[in-house]
């Protein structure tokens, strides 16, 4: 395996200046370490020949539990984290010691827990020019001075009582603040928005979902645009060179396919845009420059909102700038992110509903019987509703070429039924099971990915869903936590296991990594999922008996 990965022709380069390994202090100003999402660190102090020595140097109570997903900032010598709640705080503390500076305690509303599908979790925040952006769950995005915790400026995004919560960071471009929402689950209609800021006023808005009169509204039946989800509640990325931002988008609303039209895979130009897809927007204007659409007429909850990592790609010697997106269909693409058009996509993951997808059209080759529809049950479907990856972030060595994906094995039976649109409340009309393993019996997968190849370089197996998100360092290493709550670091060449420590909670979130006095720390949120569980039965209950609630922050660095 290690010929394998020392074969690979491909150079992935940084849009932005890499982090100096040998400085005495090095930050984590990025929700993914860089604006192009990587999850990378040229940090190598702990290394594969030493992370055995790898202690808990410090521990942060987060004061929640359930559904902890943040991933710290360090700006300076500040560490910055958000608990879940929405998030109920945001802590700033001294990264050596976790030391308190300031509690931002956010006033989220009392009733907005039946307006978010997926749990009252918290991604993190986005920092620039001394200020810190954090999205709140009941639809607001709030600014706050990063010395003080001081309250900036709030604006309200959107009307969280129609089902939209904000839980993930947004992206900082120029003088802007980027930002969606959920509520691809509650028939709500996605846009993503721009806000300056200094200000916190509005810049400017685009409809995720075309209306009449706009390009793409043909694309759905009837009136089903105004319900049509696509939101774009995950996180995005950023290049500015092309002064483009990139976002993937959520699943139609609802489910239920033969709403928006055709009740068949021959669906003609019912494509449903722009959901379940990829989309590039002009950071000063907002305009879609490109887009790429990975499932048309979604009829899975193959929600598109996966991260698109930023990297330029050489390929028989012709560089070529791309992004990179792990699918929740369980194809990876490699996308030109000048031109959105497909360079390639393979099956990552084990998958039943299409066998391959056509590179003239980039569309998938579906498989018939593999369509849910009113009257007719599809079987045995993979991968389930909740992806062959779901939001938790992949990370890429950019001096090897390989990334790294968290996965999931897991299939579902799946039929469509009638049901009336109500404000606010789950439209799906659908009735599922989507928590059966797939083959093999494991039900997550730890994969080191070729996205020129397109091969899998290593798998490690895990007995439970929800790999937590990567991290790969200069050191040879990756980490990721897992639903037991054990925190791994693996020999990036061969999947090796080096090192685990148990958080005793469910670990989803990805982890970070910075230097202070010349010392590295790792550190890590741990707390599980509570609201998802329910949805996969018995997979479930084993998933919620396997750890208990928690909410801290872990930091780690090598004993003396």
């Amino acid at each position: 395996m290690r010929a394998s990965i020392a074969r690979a022709t491909l150079m992935l380069l940084l849009l932005t200046t890499p982090h100096l390994a040998d400085a005495q202090n090095v930050d984590w100003r990025h929700y993914g370490g860089d604006p192009g999402n990587t999850h990378w660190s040229e940090l190598k102090q702990i290394s594969t020949a030493n992370v055995q020595k790898l202690k808990a140097a410090w521990v942060l109570q987060l004061g929640t539990l359930r559904a902890q997903e943040s991933t710290p900032l360090v700006v300076g010598d500040t560490l910055y984290v958000t608990s879940s709640f929405g998030p109920k705080h945001v802590f700033a503390v001294d990264g050596r010691t976790g030391e308190l500076r300031w509690r931002h305690d956010a006033e989220i509303a009392a009733d907005v827990d039946p307006y978010g599908c997926c749990d009252v979790n918290s991604r993190g925040l986005a920092y620039a020019n001394g200020k810190l952006f954090v999205g709140l769950l009941d639809g607001r995005l709030r600014a706050l001075d990063a010395r003080t915790g001081k309250d900036l400026w709030t604006s309200v995004v959107v009307d969280y009582k129609q089902g939209s919560v904000i839980t993930s960071p947004p992206v900082v471009a120029k003088n802007k603040v980027i930002i969606g929402y959920g509520g691809g689950e509650y028939g709500v209609r996605g846009s993503l928005q721009a806000y300056d800021t200094d200000t916190g006023a509005e810049v400017w808005r685009t409809w995720l979902v075309p209306g009449p009169g706009e390009p793409g509204n043909e694309t759905w039946k009837g009136d089903s645009w105004k319900t049509g989800g696509a939101v774009a509640w995950a996180l995005g990325s950023y290049d500015p060179t092309l002064n483009l931002v990139f976002y993937g988008t959520s699943n139609p609303g609802p489910w239920n396919a033969a709403v928006r039209g055709p009740d068949k895979s021959e669906y003609g130009q019912f494509t449903n845009l722009y959901s379940a897809a990829s989309v590039a927007l002009d950071v000063d204007t907002g305009k879609i420059v490109w887009h790429y659409q990975s499932t048309p007429h979604d009829a899975w909850d193959y929600d598109g909102v996966n991260e698109l990592l930023v990297a330029d790609v050489t390929i028989d010697g012709k560089k070529t700038p791309v992004v990179l997106k792990g699918d929740r269909n369980g194809f990876f693409y490699v996308i030109n992110r000048q031109t959105g058009q497909l360079i390639s996509a393979k099956a990552f993951q084990y998958i039943t509903w299409a066998t391959g997808v056509d590179l003239a059209t980039g569309r998938p080759i579906e498989v018939a019987e593999k369509r849910p529809r009113q009257g007719f049950r599809a079987k045995d479907v993979c991968p389930a509703a909740i992806g062959a990856k779901n939001w938790m972030p992949m990370a890429l060595n950019p001096n090897t070429g390989v990334v790294f994906v968290p996965t999931f094995n897991l299939c579902m039976d799946m039929e469509f039924v009638p049901q009336e649109y109500k404000r606010g409340a789950f439209y799906l009309a659908a009735d599922f099971e989507i928590g059966k393993p797939g083959p093999g019996g494991f039900m997550g997968e730890a994969i080191a990915w070729d996205p020129v190849k397109q091969v899998a370089l290593w798998r490690n197996k895990e007995e439970l869903p929800y790999v937590g998100g990567m991290l790969a360092t200069a050191g040879g290493l990756v980490f990721h936590g897992n639903t037991e709550g054990w925190f791994k670091a693996l020999d990036q060449t061969t999947g090796k296991l080096l090192w685990k420590f148990n958080t005793g909670s469910g670990i989803h979130a990805g982890a970070m990594t910075y230097m202070l006095d010349g010392k590295q720390y790792v550190a890590v949120v741990s707390g599980r999922t509570h609201s998802i569980p329910p949805f996969f039965g018995e997979t479930g209950r084993k998933m919620m008996s396997a750890s208990a609630e928690g909410g801290a922050l872990f930091v780690f660095s090598l004993s003396d």
